[in-house]
């Protein structure tokens, strides 16, 4: 097979980015970085525990911009050429599709329905392809959605085929009014597609609100008496694709399943689930490929399943959806396994395909054994018909199946991190393995983000819990240096995305100018020396403003996305810290919280009554508040250096010198103070907004009591 498509012309073509004028601006960054942590070691005996705060801060922020510099040292890129393809591949493989949700409350069923209409609906033979949703939270509302979803898949699918749509989520691709005003027979079915997916939106929103009519329908009698965290196994052929010859009009196989869930089991959460589909999907179809979409996703992209271009070291990492994964990879298969023709090499056919491990490694179910021994000797043998094999399956969602096998160890999505993204991401790199990053043009998924506020910080505590989770566990990068299999600028790679314990010196650094200002006190170089501190932040703020800008974002974008991370670091990683502090001594355990996702809705015919304020598009990109602890940090960071500023215009007042007392604090202070406000400007703003873009009372009097300590402690000492 190797020696066949040797002559062939290869799909794609190696092209280096190397930029000397940004490796030049790093390193001029990196060296004013130094030269000021240089300035403080020499000067450290002049000074007292603020300037070795200051050091401390600087120094981490030195550390991070030299993992930075050294990850995008030599960018590259694999320019595709897709038209090759036909010349490799006369079958292309099949493809398994994972959608996971959790919470039809958090995650409403319509936007689960539309993540999967766009799925069913790629340009790709419907008679490869399998969707897969796998339901956490046993709703009936979800797998209703599903039900409808795969009737209007029927009429959609086709409509996408047939006028080659882009975008291929329907509510998404009906927010843009009709272009064509002619009786043409495209108006014609535009018009009546849109009326038909009104008409599925209308039943799923009906059918949230009342659910009596589930109990007369004998197809969801499965669902009573049952609760998300106590039931059994539910799996149920939405749809099965029987015609199997790949026409336009055909649809993918839908399958709807819910795994057991018992009080007394630990069921790891969203890994446990993508490994159920894993199994199951093993068990009917066993695809080599397999794509992970979240639920707010959808496919943006209708040919997204050829290959667009890589990218990366040794390769992209893993960040929970719209990736692609092979089979035998999530079994555990490493590099060195493989011959260079791709099957197993002796001592790996004795390692995976031992009667005496299969059991132990892979679970009891003796129909799991035979497909995944499919799989490795790549042979897909998919099951003629899927409900013949439903009992099976459902036996391996039985919440005591992985008991004493390698899920979750070695095989699938790893568990011990509420990250399983990163977590898994990182064992397939260490295993030596390399991946490669598909960019199309438009991008291939498209999603939804939490809102400004609550749910965004809480989404972000979760992934830097996670983070530094896997920071210390068997798949830490650290552990990874005594490996030769992962590369050492792949570990530095990790080690950026993971180190979310520098929310600790950002929350010191954001408070020191103000400690000085009230302290009256020097924390910036003065003289000559002062010029490295301006220097470096003004070539920081127009070196990531010129990156903005190259990408075709505008300024306001860089000024609020420069923010926004000042934010997430100290109003949520900083609480991943204690989540961290608090599972070591044993106090709590971590939890996974699952964020609200939101959906734009289609442009009523005719304006509605009573539109909430979610509908305005003045109340658009807002910041959020709640009366959460997480924004407490937040204004306690905006209160100090305002009350700082006071202190500071109060002083100038009475002394035309605003260094006086010898050597004391003076306008650099001040010009930190000012640009910390800045970046927590949206707190600033909360002070005077009402409803949920204001600051509560109980926060807003937690941050001033810790602010007036604060002040009292800086004037004593």
């Amino acid at each position: 097979m190797a020696d066949s498509s040797s002559s062939l012309p290869p799909l794609c073509e190696r092209i280096s980015h190397k930029s000397y004028v940004l490796r030049a601006v790093d390193l001029m960054i990196l060296g004013l970085l130094f030269s000021l942590l240089l300035h403080r070691i020499q000067h450290m005996s002049q000074k007292d525990n603020v300037w070795l705060v200051a050091l401390f801060c600087e120094s981490c922020l030195t550390f991070a911009w030299l993992i930075m510099t050294c990850i995008k040292w030599s960018p590259a890129e694999d320019k595709p050429y897709p038209k090759r393809l036909d010349e490799r591949v006369h079958d292309l493989p099949l493809v398994d599709m994972f959608v996971p949700t959790a919470d039809p409350v958090r995650e409403p069923p319509i936007m689960v329905a539309n993540t999967v209409l766009s799925l069913l609906a790629v340009n790709y033979p419907a008679n490869k392809l399998a969707c897969y949703v796998s339901d956490d939270g046993c709703s009936p509302l979800t797998y209703f959605s599903l039900k409808e979803a795969s009737k209007f898949a029927k009429i959609w699918v086709p409509f996408c085929k047939k006028y080659n749509v882009k975008v291929r989520a329907p509510f998404r691709y009906f927010l843009n009014p009709l272009v064509a005003a002619d009786d043409s027979e495209f108006s014609k079915d535009w018009e009546m597609m849109k009326r038909e997916y009104e008409r599925l939106s209308r039943k799923v929103e009906d059918a949230s609100r009342d659910s009596h009519w589930l109990d007369a329908d004998k197809d969801f009698e499965a669902f009573s008496n049952t609760k998300p965290s106590d039931h059994s196994t539910i799996l149920k052929v939405v749809w099965e694709n029987k015609g199997g010859v790949g026409e336009e009009k055909e649809v993918p196989h839908l399958v709807y399943i819910s795994r057991e869930k018992r009080p007394n089991y630990l069921h790891h959460y969203k890994s446990g689930a993508m490994n159920f589909l894993l199994r199951v999907s093993g068990l009917m179809t066993n695809a080599p490929y397999m794509l992970h979409v979240d639920c707010d996703m959808y496919a943006n992209e209708a040919d997204v399943f050829l290959g667009r271009g890589v990218a990366g070291i040794q390769g992209p990492l893993y960040c929970g959806s719209g990736c692609f994964h092979t089979r035998r990879v999530m079994y555990g298969v490493s590099p060195d396994d493989l011959e260079d023709d791709g099957s197993l090499t002796p001592v790996a056919t004795r390692e995976f395909l031992d009667e005496d491990k299969l059991a132990t490694k892979f679970g009891s179910s003796k129909e799991m054994v035979i497909s995944m021994v499919e799989a490795l000797k790549r042979k897909s043998n998919p099951q003629n018909s899927l409900t013949n094999i439903i009992e099976a399956a459902q036996e391996v969602g039985h919440c005591h199946y992985e008991y004493q096998t390698s899920w979750g160890k070695t095989l699938g999505c790893l568990y011990d991190s509420v990250a399983e993204d990163m977590n898994t991401s990182s064992g397939i790199h260490l295993r030596g393995w390399t991946s490669s990053y598909i960019s199309p043009e438009p991008p291939a998924f498209l999603g939804s983000t939490p809102s400004l506020g609550v749910e965004a910080i809480v989404q972000q505590r979760r992934w830097g819990t996670g983070a530094i989770e896997v920071l210390f566990n068997k798949q830490s990068p650290l552990i990874g240096i005594f490996r030769r299999k992962i590369r050492f600028r792949q570990r530095l790679a990790y080690l950026w995305v993971l180190m979310c314990l520098r929310s600790i010196p950002e929350l010191l650094y954001c408070l020191l100018p103000a400690y000085c200002l009230l302290h009256n006190y020097t924390l910036y170089p003065k003289g000559p020396c002062l010029g490295i501190t301006i220097t470096l932040v003004v070539m920081h703020c127009l070196y990531t403003l010129w990156q903005y800008l190259s990408l075709g974002f505008s300024v306001k974008s860089w000024y609020v996305s420069q923010s926004l991370w000042r934010i997430i670091a100290t109003c949520g990683w900083l609480f991943s810290v204690q989540d961290i502090i608090l599972k070591l001594l044993g106090i709590s355990k971590i939890g996974f919280v699952i964020a609200k996702k939101t959906i734009s809705k289609t442009r009523p015919s005719k304006p509605s009554q009573g539109e909430d304020d979610e509908s305005n598009s003045s109340d658009l990109g807002k910041f959020e508040f709640d009366s959460s602890c997480h924004f407490i940090p937040g204004t306690f960071i905006m209160l100090v250096n305002l009350a700082a500023l006071a202190v500071f215009s109060v002083r100038l007042q009475w002394s035309s010198d605003c260094s006086s007392g010898g050597g004391g604090s003076g306008l650099a202070e001040a010009c930190g103070c000012i640009l910390v406000v800045l970046l927590f400007f949206p707190f600033l703003k909360g002070l005077f907004e009402k409803g949920k873009y204001g600051i509560p009372l109980p926060t807003l009097s937690k941050a001033a009591f810790l602010t007036v300590l604060f002040v009292a402690f800086s004037e004593e000492n």
